[in-house]
């Protein structure tokens, strides 16, 4: 018997009627978690795993190339197994993480899958050990083998940091009770912390969406209740950076990694150089986006000094326009099918077949993201949806990842994955089309500067915050290297790049200084973060190809995406006229930006 689905007042908005948000069906994955088709799964995937280590340990240096492209395709079709169930166990889990049958449900799922694919270790260990000749061989000699060459090339890249193969088996065997258990208490922690402001009780996305309110008096009270709860926790917190620093330090000594960074471009397939080259392009831009930018919003807001509630604060000429879903669906659609009508059908059925989860509900998982599941079923979209105008630009974003992840399982499991620097693609570009639908829908100067104004703001937030967050995360690696670090230690991190990358028009309230705790990107996924600049800088430099009229780019751009990760970023741009490892490329995706800012500077005067 399947859990019953708990009932959720999906109104959870303060009152505001949104209209009728959509809401998960995941029976396209399993129809239930007591389902025959679950049962089969991973009976079939405890059978195969065993099976295909007694046919291929030891032998992969034997084979021929059709013997190896059929070892590739049954593995493949084992990582689509495991990624279907633990996709159900996951998404069931995001939509009410406080329900302890869920969270036991998924790491009893994870408990089985890592038991199962144990045999499997040696597969990567033993591939990489092949000689160089011998593989080219073997790919010249089959074109279907030769398809998986960009998964090869990845794999090989780890070579030199690849342990034995005993110590790799006892790592993917211990890793149910390493990251991934810190991972799950800070994910717990975070959907049960509670927030009070005003004498009401929220959830930390709530409070959130707080800090964007009109009203400055509630965006403190709020940004003070924060401060409130992350302090009554950092020691939890910094517990969990202090545990994944640590453990992550010893994976890189043991691998002989050179820096801390170097397995997140590795497994991005870009270069230290081109992020090393983006990140200075960028601070080197601070003055120029951020600090020139804040102190026009400064004056807006008849603000001598800001404070950092007044960051994300809406511009004092904005309404407080709740967008319904139903406007929120069209004007995305609209966007979309005003690029091609191709992008706009493809994106429908996350509408109408319950492919997103739109609504805020108590326990779910905060923030929103796109999860391609696995390539023989389709993406889910989760969002918290409050009706906020930049709601709408989150829809369009993760609708953005969803196209993308459709088009790209074409290439099916192994080759559809798209390194995190190029992920970000069609999101933003999804992002772009919506707002420049909006600006030119705009009636009056204010609408236009009220739009501007508020997507300067989103691609400092993209690109300004998140090499912000990059350089905090290198510091706190780095450091914490030397030894364990206090939550003092950790704020004062922290603090050193915020007053740097937000510019001297402000101030810090007390309690800021632990706002660096609720970032799950520094948890999950140490790193990420830069990709999202790398994708806002991308797509800049795309998007002024389009607009200056590339005839062929649409077909182009839906290539790109077809592509997914079969080929290298050098190959992607290179149809557009661009290429990512030369520093000018990152300037002219900034001067977007400041031109906007320019714009922005010429209504006032």
């Amino acid at each position: 018997m399947q859990h019953p689905q708990p009932v959720f007042d999906t109104n959870t908005s303060g009152g505001k009627d949104l209209g009728n948000l959509p809401e998960w069906d995941l029976s396209d994955l399993y129809p239930g978690t007591d389902s025959p088709e679950l049962e089969r799964d991973m009976a079939w995937l405890e059978k195969e795993c065993a099976a295909f280590a007694v046919d291929f340990e030891g032998k992969l240096a034997d084979l021929d190339a059709p013997g190896l492209l059929g070892a590739v395709q049954r593995y493949e079709q084992i990582d689509v197994i495991a990624g279907r169930i633990m996709s159900f166990a996951g998404l069931r889990y995001y939509q009410c993480t406080t329900d302890s049958d869920r969270a036991k449900f998924m790491a009893d799922c994870q408990d089985k899958i890592t038991t199962y694919t144990t045999p499997l270790v040696f597969y990567g260990l033993e591939f990489n050990r092949l000689d160089d000749d011998h593989l080219a061989d073997l790919l010249a000699a089959n074109a279907d083998l030769a398809r998986y060459r960009p998964v090869f090339d990845r794999m090989r890249a780890m070579k030199p940091h690849q342990l034995s193969d005993e110590l790799e088996k006892f790592l993917h065997d211990q890793s149910t009770v390493g990251a991934a258990a810190w991972n799950r208490l800070f994910d717990e922690t975070m959907a049960g912390l509670k927030f009070t402001v005003d004498g009401e009780t929220l959830s930390l996305e709530a409070t959130l969406n707080l800090l964007t309110e009109q009203d400055r008096n509630k965006r403190a009270a709020a940004t003070h209740a924060l401060a409130e709860v992350f302090q009554d926790n950092i020691k939890i917190f910094s517990r969990v950076h202090n545990t994944l620093a640590k453990e992550k330090e010893i994976d890189d000594r043991w691998r002989k990694m050179p820096t801390p960074q170097t397995g997140r471009h590795l497994s991005n397939h870009v270069e230290a150089e081109v992020v090393e080259a983006l990140r200075n392009a960028v601070v080197a831009a601070y003055p120029r986006l951020s600090h020139r930018y804040y102190a026009l919003k400064a004056k807006w807001l008849g603000l001598d000094r800001m404070q950092v509630w007044d960051r994300n604060a809406p511009l004092p000429m904005e309404s407080d326009k709740i967008v319904d879903w139903d406007e929120a669906t069209n004007t995305v659609m609209d966007a979309y099918a005003g690029f091609d009508p191709k992008m706009a059908e493809i994106a429908k059925p996350f509408f109408t077949d319950g492919w997103i989860d739109a609504a805020v509900k108590p326990g779910k998982a905060p923030g929103a993201f796109a999860h391609p599941t696995v390539t023989p079923v389709h993406p889910y979209v989760m969002l918290n949806y409050l009706g906020k105008p930049r709601d709408v630009m989150t829809l369009a974003h993760e609708l953005g990842h969803g196209v993308h992840q459709v088009l790209a399982a074409e290439q099916g499991e192994l080759l559809s994955s798209t390194p995190l620097t190029l992920a970000e693609t069609a999101s933003v570009f999804g992002e772009m089309l919506t707002f420049q639908k909006m600006l030119d829908g705009a009636q009056t100067k204010e609408e236009r500067k009220i739009l501007l104004a508020g997507k300067v703001e989103d691609m400092i937030n993209t690109v300004v915050r998140q090499i912000a967050f990059y350089d905090f995360e290198c510091k706190l690696h780095a450091a914490r290297a030397e030894g364990e670090l206090t939550p003092d230690d950790i704020n004062a991190l922290w603090m050193s790049v915020q007053a740097e990358s937000l510019g001297p028009v402000f101030d810090f309230a007390e309690g800021y200084e632990t706002f660096w705790a609720y970032i799950p990107h520094f948890v999950h996924s140490p790193f990420y973060v830069y990709a999202y600049a790398f994708g806002d800088g991308l797509v800049n430099a795309l998007y002024a190809v389009y607009a200056e009229g590339d005839p062929d780019f649409r077909e182009k751009y839906f290539d790109m995406l077809r592509a997914g990760g079969s080929k290298h970023h050098k190959e992607l741009l290179a149809p557009f006229g661009l290429d990512a490892s030369d520093p000018k490329f990152w300037d002219k995706g900034l001067a977007m930006i400041s031109g906007m800012i320019d714009e922005l500077e010429a209504m006032e005067e």
